[in-house]
């Protein structure tokens, strides 16, 4: 994520900011210009965006903050949508006369917008099933009164999502009970639709046979992996071959886990680009350690990533530590884990 600051008053911004607090300018992100604005007054209900970029552009927002406040992007005056891009894509939103309904709507489309944020910026295929027959949708669903269970997961473009995790207790007792290192919404995210991108990406394309010789062939019985993961657990020495104990569970779940931690990479190193980051480390009585200066990087160069990766998740997992919190990355990259990141990296950028 690149940092912003105010069109007017140059104060540093955030991605999730509605409002200035340096000059109390209003603001959106701009999504077709990828910059956050400050917008200035205009007839008819729009705004102007002041961001130098915008060019006096003039915009209106997405229904979904006028009407709820859960969303913070801006329509250009030219379309004939009331909803953001972002917001097109919902085609099942929580029922609003619930109780925190709204309020987990949010924190969920805090995680999506996110989530295209750095698929528009890699350059990835990104309409709504609407506009698309191969497009993506998002459902976001709660479990039944009747006992109906309500599974996240990805089918044919719609992505589910049980708005339960956008509570922070229950995401926290599920990733207990499931032996989960790691449970975010925006990880629920950038795995599900990690699955929409293999069958775009990969099934049918030039892609595929190289993706079974890596991640192995994804039309091993589904039901049986999963029965046989949820019974028996990982193998012994999945560390040595997965990025993550689930991905162990069957190929599709490796690619899926293994395109969520490529977007955990490229969208933190941009960010620590962003704050001009550089690593120095100094270990007391130890050998030398290479210094690694983030902003240098060189996105299309994998080797750049990995590089700078592994010695930032060290560094951001000893100040937790400094804090008494869990560790920002709680996993370790083997050869054949970043062997996979370099597939789903040459597959973006198309060079599979």
């Amino acid at each position: 994520m690149k940092l912003f600051t105010c069109s007017v008053c140059k104060s540093l911004v955030f991605f999730e900011n509605v409002l200035c607090t340096g000059c109390g300018h209003a603001l959106a992100f701009l999504p077709d210009r990828a910059v956050m604005s400050a917008l200035g007054p205009a007839e008819g209900g729009l705004h102007v965006a002041l961001a130098p970029v915008a060019d006096g552009a003039r915009y209106r927002l997405c229904a979904n903050s006028v009407q709820h406040a859960v969303c913070n992007w801006a329509v250009p005056e030219a379309s004939p949508d009331e909803l953001c891009f972002s917001c097109s894509f919902n085609e099942v939103i929580p029922n609003l006369a619930e109780p925190a309904a709204v309020e987990a709507w949010r924190r969920l489309e805090l995680g999506k917008r996110r989530l295209f944020y750095t698929l528009l910026a890699l350059g990835l295929p990104l309409l709504p099933r609407s506009r698309d027959p191969r497009g993506l949708g998002f459902a976001f669903k709660r479990d039944g009164e009747g006992g109906e269970k309500v599974m996240t997961g990805h089918a044919d473009g719609l992505v589910t999502i049980n708005i339960a995790e956008a509570d922070n207790p229950e995401r926290e007792r599920l990733r207990e009970n499931l032996a989960e290192t790691y449970r975010t919404v925006l990880g629920h995210f950038r795995h599900e639709v990690g699955h929409y991108y293999w069958a775009r990406l990969i099934d049918g394309a030039a892609a595929l046979e190289p993706f079974r010789a890596l991640f192995g062939d994804e039309r091993a019985d589904y039901g049986d992996a999963l029965k046989r993961h949820y019974e028996n657990g990982a193998p012994a020495d999945w560390q040595q071959r997965f990025v993550s104990a689930y991905a162990s569970m069957h190929p599709w779940e490796d690619w899926a886990e293994t395109w969520a931690h490529y977007c955990h990479i490229v969208d933190t190193l941009e960010t620590a680009r962003g704050y001009g980051l550089a690593l120095r480390p100094k270990p007391v009585g130890g050998a030398e350690v290479d210094a690694v200066v983030v902003r240098r990087l060189d996105f299309e160069d994998f080797d750049d990533l990995i590089t700078a990766w592994v010695p930032l998740t060290l560094a951001l997992n000893s100040l937790n530590r400094s804090m008494g919190l869990a560790d920002t990355y709680p996993f370790v990259l083997s050869t054949d884990a970043i062997g996979k990141l370099r597939f789903v990296h040459d597959v973006i950028e198309r060079r599979v």
